[in-house]
């Protein structure tokens, strides 16, 4: 798995719980949760593209993230972690 900054689990982590609770929500609470995850993801994905348009880091946009949704994914398929 590549190496990317435990900043960018931790956001996509955050992004993907706040996601969860849409769950089962209607109505205003749904749009309210709703617009939450928006502005979760918004701040992956801008955290995402600026760790990518750094001169030392080779990976592309879209592989940074997609390793930090692999991590997230890895940690919640692990029964140990």
């Amino acid at each position: 798995m590549a190496d990317i900054p435990e900043e960018l689990v931790e956001l996509e982590r955050s992004a993907e719980m706040t996601r969860a609770k849409l769950a089962g929500l209607t109505g205003e609470a749904y749009e309210l949760q709703w617009a939450r995850w928006r502005e979760a993801a918004a701040t992956f994905h801008a955290a995402v593209a600026e760790y990518a348009g750094r001169e030392d880091v080779s990976m592309s946009r879209y592989e940074v993230e997609q390793a930090a949704k692999r991590a997230v994914r890895h940690e919640e398929e692990d029964p140990a972690g």
